[in-house]
């Protein structure tokens, strides 16, 4: 029974891990779907997850602690756009390099979050610990069920969120005719163009989509693993992101199985812990396996991932 216990929480953890992820790599999609490369998950990601503790923070100190972690997310999403559209603007309208212009948003995310942390808590490297975050809700009935109601149905609103939109993200990309243009402005954008079709909209709309997304995984750190913001509240989880939406080959489905892997290797990094032979492992090497996890299987998806036709090709009307 006890093994049983280890196996469910560990099922949970992995699932707690991955929904961060899981958001991130949807973002990706909807991005990369329509011709924009964008590895500026990382600082999407960092955005959110900054805008959440800031925004939980003062609805916490207005007395809103039962809305506190929902307006963070709110917060998350629009800070996620904003961020976003920064990216949209130089790759879409100016036709910059979109590899250049997500490392811009990387830099620029890290850099200015952690400057406008100092100024609002007074030199502060971090946020005060949030008190109105995220708890676990079990749902009645199942949560009862041995081995698998621990595992699966006792999780954080977010995770229940994030599997809701793997669903909806499948539906929308390729069930309704906005995922049908939205994926053929990344794959031909000239035919698109002929057939009426903006296709500068529609990158403008995959990248915003992506920078809400992505703005939701870093909520979901902020308000359910860390409970505060900081330098290293991301510690490279877009970049992860970034390998599950390519592991699982621009498909929901496939995303959300690559962010399941990354979760599980994240959640066995902590469950190794309680054993005694890992006391003989030192603790670099456990923090490593996700990040060394990331590059084997980037390394063995290279040449089997086929990416849209025209990702990270500018596009210019008139000129096919």
């Amino acid at each position: 029974m006890e093994a049983l216990n280890i196996f469910g929480e560990l099922i949970n953890t992995t699932l707690v891990f991955s929904t961060a992820l899981i958001f991130a790599a949807l973002g990706g999609i909807f991005s990369e779907r329509s011709g924009i490369v964008n590895i500026g998950l990382e600082g999407l990601m960092v955005s959110g997850a900054f805008a959440a503790a800031i925004a939980t923070h003062f609805a916490e100190k207005s007395g809103m602690d039962g809305a506190a972690p929902w307006i963070g997310l709110v917060t998350a999403i629009i800070f996620g756009i904003a961020f976003s559209l920064i990216h949209a603007v130089a790759t879409v309208t100016f036709n910059a390099n979109q590899v250049v212009s997500g490392v811009v948003i990387n830099f620029l995310a890290a850099g200015l979050t952690v400057y406008l942390v100092k100024i609002l808590f007074e030199g502060s490297g971090q946020t005060e610990t949030l008190n109105a975050v995220f708890t676990k809700v079990a749902i009645p009935g199942l949560s009862s069920i041995p081995l698998i109601g621990e595992a699966f149905f006792k999780a954080y609103p977010t995770t229940y969120l994030a599997l809701i939109l793997v669903a909806v993200t499948y539906y929308v990309i390729y069930k309704t005719p906005f995922g049908l243009r939205l994926r053929s402005v990344g794959e031909h954008p000239s035919a698109a163009d002929t057939m009426g079709i903006r296709v500068s909209r529609y990158r403008y709309i995959g990248v915003m989509i992506s920078g809400a997304l992505a703005g939701l995984g870093g909520a979901t750190i902020t308000l359910t693993t860390t409970s505060s913001f900081s330098h290293n509240t991301i510690s490279g989880q877009g970049f992860i992101a970034l390998a599950a939406m390519i592991f699982g080959k621009w498909h929901p489905v496939g995303a959300l199985g690559a962010a399941l892997f990354f979760g599980f290797a994240q959640a066995i990094r902590n469950f190794v812990q309680l054993f005694d032979f890992a006391k003989s492992i030192p603790m670099e090497f456990l923090f490593m396996l996700p990040y060394v996890l990331t590059i084997l299987v980037l390394a063995g998806a290279v040449g089997r991932a086929v990416p849209p036709a025209s990702l990270g090709e500018p596009y210019e009307p008139g000129k096919r």
